[in-house]
């Protein structure tokens, strides 16, 4: 790290990344989004899919509210990734108490497809927190915790659209190697 920005090293040089907080964040995450997309192609899902289905495979059966907030998604991209995931028959929705929710559920086409993306998602953060380092990826979770925290106040209310929220649960927790985020 340089005193005006980050310096990228991969074989050619990316320059410096833009002192921009966001610009710099949005570079990296789609640098990394691709990564994971490359490696869970075998297995049909993109990475996001990967984290939807994860979260409702690790809760049996999820609503649109639970998923919105467990992965601090917007209803808007999350409603239509839900869409295009029961469009390909990979989740269905479920009868709830309250005809109100829209509840969901892996289908079995769904859990194969996470069981054969989990490995290839397993190997790949592995080796991506070899490479960072455990102990990196550690206080950079923290630090983007924070900052999540700090955006989502800042944020305020917004007419006509939903406030994602950092669940208690996902405070200073990410993806962890092996949990199948």
């Amino acid at each position: 790290m340089t005193r005006r920005g980050i310096r990228l090293t991969t074989g050619q040089d990316l320059g410096r990344l833009s002192p921009c907080v966001c610009s710099t964040l949005r570079m990296v995450t789609r640098a990394v989004t691709q990564l994971y997309d490359d490696v869970l192609r075998p297995s049909g899902l993109r990475v996001t899919q990967f984290s939807i289905l994860a979260t409702i495979a690790r809760l049996g059966e999820a609503n649109l509210r639970q998923l919105e907030h467990m992965l601090a998604i917007d209803q808007t991209t999350l409603t239509r990734s839900l869409n295009l995931l029961e469009r390909d028959r990979v989740i269905e929705r479920v009868p709830h108490p309250d005809g109100r929710i829209k509840a969901m559920t892996l289908t079995s086409k769904g859990r194969r497809a996470l069981e054969t993306a989990r490995p290839l998602w397993a190997r790949t953060q592995d080796k991506v927190l070899r490479e960072l380092g455990t102990t990196a990826w550690a206080d950079a979770q923290r630090r983007l915790a924070h900052l999540l925290r700090v955006a989502v106040k800042k944020r305020g209310p917004i007419r006509g659209r939903s406030r994602v929220q950092p669940s208690p649960a996902r405070r200073g927790r990410g993806l962890v190697a092996g949990r199948g985020n």
